[in-house]
């Protein structure tokens, strides 16, 4: 495991801030990573969280601000580009291919690293075949890791909710990232799947040595997995710290259970 404690960040966000027309859906915001952190970003709906997880891999381009990742700025990059330097992520909504397999959904991932050229594939040639080969035993590989080797010839639709989830977050880490965002990866389980997610999330962590930053409405998981989680409410942080600080912090409660609650708390 990385000593992080005297590591350089991994990831340095700074005064990232997104406008929309006049509405500024992000001001200010900041936050600092260092490798093999495992932490948290919360807040009330549309307080700007998955916009900055949309800034950080180039799905959206900030009015202003810096994302530096180890040592790069990844601003202007688009996010073929930035998921080439080390940045994977899910979505909260699903997006696998619902029609094609859990393996060719996972073999997607690998291609960028397939080693052949567009001649070679519509020629469908000897260095194609062999590619390809090895792209899908890589694949079934990485399938054994997560215990998905079972079902890899199902179509993604078919499988429930909490395995495809596992797969996107399979085919998230087939691209080889060292900073892994999930957004919300607990929505839509029920107990027993978001017990199997943590314990996923933590064998994540530690087998691929990963930076991992989630966003998350469940608490149970936040506060079960997190070493630190930082609070946004109208796209601002509003606090960051533990688990044990965030839960008794005034101005958390007051985002999103309202003042009179606060001043009681």
């Amino acid at each position: 495991m990385t000593d992080n404690m005297s590591s350089p960040d991994i990831l340095t966000i700074s005064g990232l801030t997104k406008y929309f027309g006049g509405l500024c859906a992000v001001r200010d915001f900041s936050l600092s990573l260092k490798p093999n952190d495992l932490n948290g970003l919360i807040g009330p709906n549309g307080a700007g969280k998955t916009t900055v997880f949309n800034m950080i891999t180039g799905l959206y381009q900030s009015t202003s601000g810096d994302v530096i990742f180890q040592g790069e700025n990844l601003f202007g990059l688009e996010p073929f580009e930035i998921t080439r330097r080390g940045i994977g992520r899910t979505f909260q909504n699903i997006r696998l291919f619902p029609n094609l397999s859990v393996l060719d959904n996972v073999c997607i991932a690998y291609h960028p690293h397939s080693g052949y050229g567009l001649v070679d594939s519509i020629l469908r040639n000897q260095k194609y075949t062999a590619k390809e080969k090895e792209l899908v035993e890589q694949a079934q590989d990485f399938l054994a890791i997560f215990s998905l080797e079972n079902i890899q010839n199902e179509l993604a639709k078919n499988l429930p909710y909490g395995e495809q989830r596992r797969v996107e977050i399979a085919r998230a880490l087939a691209c080889n990232p060292r900073l892994l965002l999930l957004d919300e990866p607990a929505a839509g389980m029920n107990p027993r799947e978001i017990v199997n997610l943590m314990d996923l999330i933590h064998f994540i962590h530690d087998r691929f040595d990963l930076t991992i930053l989630l966003i998350e409405h469940q608490m149970r998981v936040v506060m079960g997995i997190c070493q630190s989680i930082t609070v946004m409410d109208f796209g601002e942080v509003i606090a960051r710290g533990t688990p044990n600080e965030i839960q008794n912090n005034p101005q958390v409660i007051e985002a999103y259970l309202g003042k009179g609650v606060a001043n009681v708390a």
